[in-house]
């Protein structure tokens, strides 16, 4: 199951807090050891870049053709 959660400032350490209808779903008990997944959010506009303006598709297909020296 994956769920987004925002970690936290807690004291000297960093901590996350699970829904309550997570916590009901899933039967956990305090002090129980559970194994979480940890993703990152990616950021992919850096890897990509953005469109500064929308294209229509035949607007896209005469800049690859462009491209292309066809």
């Amino acid at each position: 199951m994956a769920i987004e959660v925002n970690i936290r400032k807690w004291g000297n350490s960093m901590g996350i807090i699970l829904p309550k209808e997570i916590i009901k779903k899933e039967g956990l008990k305090e002090n129980e050891k559970i194994l979480i997944d940890i993703f990152k959010e990616a950021d992919l506009s850096k890897m990509f870049g953005t469109l500064k303006r929308k294209l229509s598709g035949q607007e896209f297909k005469d800049m690859v053709r462009e491209g292309w020296g066809i």
